[in-house]
């Protein structure tokens, strides 16, 4: 089995959308970029973006990246390195 998990958006039944509360916000963002990074579609949408929005939406996940997590919890939680000495 891989590493990697897209549950919540199988399971989620309530309400998206945006701006209501933090809660729903994080629920609705979670969604939202489980439904984004589906292989499907981002097969789909990979070929249909230009180099600048591509290059704009790598440089915002990584700013996400640098700004929330520490080295340790980068490699552990979103390159799933177990084996990482940080």
């Amino acid at each position: 089995m891989g590493k990697h998990t897209h549950d919540f958006v199988e399971n989620y039944d309530g309400l998206v959308g945006y701006g209501l509360d933090r809660e729903g916000d994080e629920h609705t963002i979670t969604y939202y970029l489980q439904k984004f990074s589906d292989d499907a579609h981002m097969a789909l949408m990979r070929e249909r973006m230009s180099e600048e929005d591509m290059t704009r939406l790598f440089d915002l996940l990584t700013y996400l990246l640098k700004q929330y997590l520490s080295e340790k919890e980068y490699h552990s939680h979103f390159l799933k390195d177990e084996h990482h000495q940080g």
